[in-house]
């Protein structure tokens, strides 16, 4: 059984920042490319940012130059840096990750629950 835990969000004002944490446990061989979703009402959910194994980040063009992803292999955990937050940022962020759980599984995504985000005007 594999989860993936997030935490970091909350209410922050138009230009301030958050960072956001995401660590996968349980019955984990390899983690493969790790990211973040976004979503909210009204919205359709996108990839904000995702990063391989040993780095090459991509991320979505309304975040670029704003947010930065990384993470520890050592401690399966993710991390998005968000700076110069926006009302449009607000949303629930979810954590995803693509797990093989032994040396002859294929990789298989799991996802967090989500953690909201609140940028206030």
């Amino acid at each position: 059984q594999v989860r993936l835990v997030e935490s970091g969000g909350g209410l922050v004002q138009a230009g301030g920042s958050l960072r956001l944490s995401c660590t996968a446990s349980g019955s984990i061989f390899t983690l493969g490319v790790m990211g973040w979703d976004r979503g909210a009402p009204g919205r359709e959910g996108e990839l904000v940012a995702d990063i391989r194994s040993f780095g090459s980040p991509t991320y979505a063009d309304s975040v670029k130059g704003r947010f930065t992803i990384s993470r520890d292999n050592a401690k399966n955990t993710v991390y998005l840096q968000m700076n110069s937050l926006q009302p449009e940022d607000s949303g629930v962020y979810y954590c995803h990750a693509d797990i093989k759980d032994s040396f002859y599984s294929t990789y298989q995504e799991r996802w967090g629950q989500g953690t909201l985000v609140t940028v206030s005007s």
